[in-house]
């Protein structure tokens, strides 16, 4: 009997090891296809199976996929994004190239243009922030006056608040858009920035696969004028009303943009006017919001991505009630980064699920004001968000890690 193989376009530094191990599980050959196999460290660790492929060619893409299947039965294909959400496009693509399940790749391509959805969203009569689309810095500064300060300028296409800043004055305003146009910002195409309200209140996040919602999480982030995660729960403390009005204002959304298939993650600000959706992302949350999922709900989300991705019947039923939350660790400086082993100490914290390094020891950091300035977390769960709080506070202050400032340049 000719072995199932799993494709995976591309790789995922936090839930990529899950993908593989779950497959595996389930009987399937984990493939991962991408432009450099090299940066994810886990391929190697597994032994598993990657193919060296340009991944923004679909034309190489479908060639690969079908040499493979001279080996394997293909039983489905899914994807990762870093910095790239283009690659659900494609995956999308290939499923319908092959006949497999998979998204819409129209309705993801109108999510991974910002500008697109938030006009989809607005004519559909969902909240959204003002905002405005600029291609230079004379219209980002217009807008930025029309709309009032603060602003936050974004590029229309990314993902992980990577070249997303709070501007509070002009002059931030004219120097954050230099950023972005000087060539210090990576473009897929022509630059185009936007310009949008500042959406003040506490953060939610919803995640769904299909038209079920699985929780609403609650999440926290470091100092203005960067949006870098330093805390996530579940489930987030609301009241029935609340969570009833988030709920319908995330299925209105994926009304609104097509979507009906697979794993979908919907960020909101709770405002004075009630919710206001901040982005739709049409995928799977990444790290640790599956582990998390799974500590306070006993949900498997990545094994049941993968059933739904392979056409097996998927199952989202709860079988706890449990509040998990993670809390990332981030530099407050740039510099030498150092940590000791003695984070088992915070390993061994009753309650303590994981502690999790993305570096080594001696790392030099020079901070970007995203997702990448995370250099691990540790996730806990209990029977309540309190005795989380509790364990979570206990396990980091028992994590040695310090930061040597660089070396002052000069004689």
């Amino acid at each position: 009997m000719t072995k199932r193989a799993l494709i995976m376009v591309e790789g995922h530094r936090g839930i990529g090891p899950l993908f593989v191990k779950a497959a595996r599980r389930l009987g399937l050959h984990p493939i991962t296809l991408s432009a450099n196999p090299a940066c994810y460290d886990y391929l190697a660790a597994a032994r598993s199976e990657a193919i060296r492929v340009d991944t923004d060619n679909l034309d190489s893409l479908i060639r690969e996929c079908s040499r493979v299947r001279a080996t394997y039965d293909i039983a489905g294909i899914t994807g990762f994004s870093g910095l790239d959400e283009s690659v659900y496009v494609t995956v999308g693509k290939l499923c319908r190239h092959f006949d497999l399940p998979g998204p819409n790749p129209a309705s993801v391509e109108r999510c991974y243009d910002k500008f697109t959805q938030r006009q989809l969203l607005a004519a559909a009569g969902v909240p959204v922030p003002a905002y405005r689309l600029a291609a230079n810095a004379t219209e980002v500064e217009g807008f930025a006056a029309e709309i009032g300060l603060p602003v936050l300028l974004k590029p229309v296409e990314g993902s992980g608040s990577v070249g997303v800043r709070l501007c509070c004055t002009i002059d931030e305003v004219a120097e954050h858009t230099t950023h972005l146009m000087s060539g210090k910002h990576i473009w897929r195409s022509s630059p185009r920035i936007l310009v949008e309200e500042f959406a003040q209140g506490p953060y939610y996040c919803v995640d769904i696969m299909g038209n079920e919602i699985i929780g609403i999480a609650a999440g926290g982030f470091g100092p203005p004028p960067y949006f870098v995660f330093r805390e996530f729960a579940y489930p987030a403390a609301l009241t029935d009303d609340e969570h009833e009005l988030i709920a319908d204002t995330a299925l209105s959304s994926l009304r609104a943009l097509g979507l009906a298939w697979g794993p979908t993650c919907i960020e909101f600000r709770w405002t004075k006017v009630g919710p206001v959706v901040i982005e739709v992302n049409p995928r799977l949350g990444g790290a640790p919001s599956p582990q998390l999922i799974q500590l306070a709900y006993g949900v498997d989300l990545i094994t049941e991505n993968i059933k739904l991705v392979i056409g097996d019947e998927w199952n989202l039923r709860r079988k706890l009630s449990h509040t998990a939350a993670a809390r990332f660790l981030v530099p407050d400086r740039d510099g030498i980064v150092d940590w000791s082993d003695n984070d088992n100490f915070a390993a061994a914290v009753p309650g303590v699920a994981e502690v999790k390094w993305y570096i080594e020891p001696k790392t030099p950091i020079i901070r970007k004001g995203d997702y990448r300035d995370w250099i691990g977390y540790v996730i806990a769960a209990s029977p309540t968000l309190a005795q989380t709080e509790a364990i979570l506070q206990a396990a980091v202050s028992l994590i040695d890690c310090s930061i040597t400032p660089f070396p002052a340049m000069g004689g």
